[in-house]
């Protein structure tokens, strides 16, 4: 028996979900919220269907998807602002085409090193966890943040 995909069933429990996780429901992807609002704006772009990489959707499917994944990061920036924005999809844990954006503020103590040595820190450091996961704002205003801002760029819906 294979196991299930845990992105799978979150796309089909997308009506059970919180208002400050579920950002945007573009026509080919899904935007949540993710746990790590130090990275205040932080989103998981998931792919509506299930492509274990990019390469194997089909073309016409990827240029949008790439496009929605665009249109989210501009309004994540419009936002929040930040001083750069790293965009990653690597699907080593979970093989559902998924984008990691993570918008890296000025402040970031550690602006030069990669995301992911925090986050495993914080899988061993309850403190580390909650720092990563504490934001300046709450979700729900950081969710309506984003919301506006993909509102006021007229963002594609299905």
């Amino acid at each position: 028996m294979l196991p299930t995909c845990p992105l799978c069933d979150k796309l089909n429990r997308l009506h059970e979900l919180p208002a400050d996780e579920l950002v945007w429901q573009f026509p080919h992807s899904v935007a949540f919220l993710g746990p790590w609002q130090f990275y205040t704006g932080y989103c998981v772009l998931v792919a509506r269907q299930h492509y274990p990489e990019l390469h194997v959707m089909p073309s016409s499917q990827r240029a949008v998807f790439l496009d929605e994944m665009v249109v989210l990061t501009q309004a994540i920036d419009f936002a929040f602002q930040p001083r750069k924005m790293n965009l990653e999809s690597l699907g080593n844990q979970v093989a559902h085409l998924h984008w990691h954006l993570f918008p890296r503020r000025a402040d970031d103590p550690e602006t030069r090193k990669a995301v992911w040595i925090a986050l495993d820190r914080a899988e061993r450091d309850e403190a580390e966890k909650q720092r990563l996961q504490a934001a300046s704002l709450a979700r729900t205003e950081i969710a309506s943040r984003i919301r506006a801002a993909l509102n006021q760029m007229a963002a594609p819906t299905p």
